[in-house]
C-alpha cells in the first residue's frame, strides 16, 4: 500500500472467485504487516531504503513478466517513447510514494500513514470529478465533506497540515490516475517502473557503498538480510494482488482495500505505542463514517439490497 495499488476499472471481471478473494486477501494482509518490517529498518534513511526496495524488486518482478510469457509487452514498453514518459511520471510518483511512507513508519508516524489510506479512495472520486468529469453523488460529496473536516481538525490541533497523510494521498492518487492510462497490465507496468528506477538507485548505492555510508554488507548482518528483503516485500504482495484484482468484482476490492489500513492503524496504536489523542479520534471517526457513508451504496449492490443510484 504506498503501498496499497489502484482499484481495477469497472467492469473488469464480471464475478468474484475464491482464488482472486485469497489472492487479494493475501496481498493487503501483507502490506497490514509491512509496518513491522519498515520499522525494523527505522535507523536506515529512507532514500537508501527506497533504492534497495527498487534494486531488489526488478529481479523478481522480470522473473515473473518471463513466467508470465509477457517479456514482448514490456520490450515493446521499453522501446515507446511515450510508454517510457508516462513510465517515468508514474515510477516518480511512487518513488516519492514510498519515502513517504518509509519515513512515516520510521519516525513515529504510522497513524499518519494510516488515515492516508483511509482517504485514498475518496480522493479518488474527487479526482475523478475533476479530472475526467465523473458524476459525483451526494453519497459520496457528504464523504468527501467529511474527510476534508477530519483533515481541518488535524490541522487545527497539530497547527499545520497533516503534511504525511496528504503527501501519501496525493502521490498515490495522482499515481493510480496515470496509472490507469497506462496501456499495459499491472505486472509489466511494475516491471517497468521499477526498471526506469534501477539506474538511479544503483547510482546511489553505489555511492553510498563508495563513501562508506551505506548499511548494505557493511558489517551488520541484519540490516544486509532486511534491505534484500526489501524487493520481496514490495514486489509480491504487489503482483499477489494484480493476479487477486482480475479474478473479483470492483465493488469486493473497493471493501477489501480497508484492510491493510486498518491493520496500520492497529499497528500504531498497539503496538508502536503512538499517542491517539481524543482530537485524532474525533478526526478518525470521521474518517471512518465516511467510508461507511461511501462503502454503504457499493455493499447495498453487491449483496442484492437492488442498485443505488449514486446520486442519492
Amino acid at each position: 500500500m504506498s503501498e496499497t495499488p489502484a482499484l481495477p476499472r469497472a467492469g473488469a471481471t464480471t464475478g468474484d472467485s475464491l482464488p482472486g478473494f485469497l489472492y487479494a486477501l493475501t496481498a493487503y494482509l501483507l502490506w497490514g504487516f509491512l509496518p513491522l518490517y519498515m520499522k525494523a529498518l527505522s535507523h536506515i534513511p529512507p532514500v537508501e531504503v527506497i533504492a534497495h526496495r527498487v534494486l531488489w524488486s526488478v529481479p523478481i518482478a522480470v522473473a515473473v513478466i518471463a513466467w508470465l510469457g509477457r517479456t514482448e509487452d514490456l520490450k515493446a514498453a521499453l522501446r515507446s517513447p511515450r510508454m517510457l514518459g508516462m513510465g517515468a511520471a508514474t515510477a516518480a510518483l511512487i518513488s516519492v510514494n514510498w519515502g513517504i511512507y518509509v519515513w512515516a513508519i520510521g519516525s513515529g508516524h504510522a497513524l499518519d500513514a494510516a488515515l492516508g489510506y483511509y482517504i485514498n479512495p475518496l480522493f479518488s472520486i474527487f479526482l475523478g470529478a475533476v479530472l475526467l468529469g465523473e458524476r459525483m453523488g451526494r453519497t459520496q460529496a457528504a464523504a468527501i465533506a467529511l474527510a476534508v473536516v477530519a483533515v481541518g481538525i488535524l490541522t487545527w490541533e497539530a497547527g499545520r497540515l497533516p503534511v504525511v497523510a496528504l503527501g501519501l494521498t496525493l502521490t498515490w492518487g495522482f499515481y493510480a490516475y496515470l496509472k490507469r492510462r497506462l496501456p499495459i497490465g499491472p505486472n509489466q507496468g511494475f516491471t517497468l517502473e521499477v526498471l526506469i528506477l534501477l539506474i538511479p538507485a544503483l547510482g546511489y548505492i553505489g555511492w553510498l557503498m563508495a563513501m562508506g555510508g551505506g548499511h548494505f554488507m557493511e558489517g551488520v548482518t541484519w540490516d544486509t538480510a532486511l534491505l534484500l528483503g526489501c524487493g520481496i516485500v514490495t514486489a509480491v504482495p504487489l503482483m499477489i494482488y494484480a493476479n487477486g484484482a482480475k479474478r473479483l468484482t470492483l465493488s469486493t476490492i473497493a471493501i477489501m482495500q480497508y484492510i491493510a489500513p486498518t491493520m496500520i492503524f492497529l499497528t500504531a496504536v498497539f503496538i508502536f505505542g503512538e499517542p491517539f489523542s481524543g482530537v485524532k479520534m474525533v478526526a478518525f471517526a470521521l474518517i471512518w463514517t465516511a467510508l461507511v457513508i461511501y462503502s454503504a451504496p457499493i455493499l447495498s449492490a453487491r449483496f442484492g439490497a437492488g442498485r443505488v443510484n449514486p446520486a442519492d
